[in-house]
């Protein structure tokens, strides 16, 4: 029993340990984004002072410069923190890891560049007028550069499925919202959401999409990856299916973004109902592939009936508006998504388990 207990002391001082190097690494990470921000704003923005907000203004660089700093700080965390993690896997398993990796690099950037946009839209109704000299630019772009940098040097030490899907959530929010605040036309919610996608600033909720669906795909990779981990080969041709047809679904979402409504409203109606079917499939096959789970199957079920009978109200009764409905359902499938996530999170081992098959088909 004694030495039962101090095993245990022994494997927690480890885990303080560890959490403690990961927090110094984390500080001087954070630290290094400040000074890189710092001299990249001050190097962009250099001349004359620049406006806070309008024609000219610093918001961009300054979001550009940070959403930069904040991919290098993935990447270099995850080699730093998971050297090597795919030397054991065959080709095509290292293959969707690391595809995963720079959809999750890209996704980082386009997170943060997106929260300066959405903080400087904010900042701007209470800073009317207020210019900035290369030297104040500099430090808004370090202070920005931190914190995202920070979060991306902690997402590349241990990204875990909830963490992927949290960006998700983040994502969304902080591009719609910017949309919201940036679109010409104030009525847009009579119709649509895509709505916001028209226009010269259009291009916020449409990028915003793109990314987004990138994300999808880049979750559906990460659900296999736990799948696998939890049912092991086994399972893998129903696991395959499952990452098809998340990265289905992000496609179709990233081209809603790449077809406004304006321009070509046939496809792009087509690419909105082509994402909710395949979010659907995705749903379904997930909650078929984790059968035993009845709290699982028991809230797929109340999601598929709750999106067929606000399709219902939207189309047959006309009581929603398209745009109520593409809330509604966006919601149930983040509820939906953050239940699984939740789920997994206390199913799957935490180590990386590679695959003793040249194909995950065979």
């Amino acid at each position: 029993m004694d030495s039962q207990v101090r095993a245990e002391w022994f494997d927690e001082g480890m885990d303080v340990e560890r959490m403690l190097r990961e927090q110094r690494r984390m500080l001087w990470a954070t630290a290094a984004c400040f000074v890189l921000g710092l001299l990249a704003g001050t190097a962009v923005l250099w001349g004359g002072s620049r406006p806070f907000s309008g024609d000219g203004s610093v918001i961009i660089p300054v979001a550009l410069v940070a959403g930069l700093i904040a991919a290098a700080a993935f990447v270099v965390s995850t080699r730093m923190h998971r050297p090597g993690e795919t030397s054991a896997m065959p080709r095509w398993q290292a293959v969707v890891s690391d595809v995963s990796a720079v959809a999750v690099t890209a996704a980082l950037a386009g997170v943060t560049g997106l929260g300066v946009l959405l903080a400087g839209e904010v900042l701007a109704a209470g800073l009317q007028g207020l210019e900035l000299p290369a030297i104040g630019g500099g430090v808004f772009t370090a202070v920005a550069s931190a914190l995202g940098g920070r979060m991306a040097f902690g997402a590349g030490i241990r990204l875990s499925t909830r963490d992927l899907a949290s960006l998700l959530f983040a994502f969304l929010i902080i591009g719609t919202l910017f949309a919201m605040l940036t679109a010409t036309d104030s009525v847009w919610w009579e119709r649509s959401f895509s709505e916001l996608g028209i226009g010269s600033g259009g291009w916020a909720f449409n990028g915003t999409l793109v990314i987004a669906g990138l994300l999808i795909a880049t979750t559906g990779s990460y659900l296999g990856r736990d799948l696998h981990r939890m049912l092991g080969d086994a399972a893998l041709r129903g696991i395959a299916a499952v990452v098809i047809t998340w990265a289905c679904a992000g496609l179709a979402l990233a081209a809603v973004g790449l077809l406004p409504i304006d321009r070509v409203p046939g496809p792009h109606a087509i690419a909105a109902f082509a994402t909710l079917a395949l979010l659907l499939a995705a749903v379904i096959i997930v909650t078929v592939l984790m059968g035993e789970l009845r709290m699982l199957r028991t809230l797929t079920i109340v999601l598929v009936l709750l999106i067929v009978i606000a399709v219902v109200l939207a189309f047959g009764l006309h009581v929603l508006s398209v745009a109520a409905l593409e809330a509604v359902v966006v919601g149930l499938v983040l509820l939906w998504l953050t239940t699984l996530v939740q789920l997994l999170g206390i199913l799957v081992p935490d180590v990386s388990r590679p695959s003793a098959r040249r194909s995950p088909l065979r």
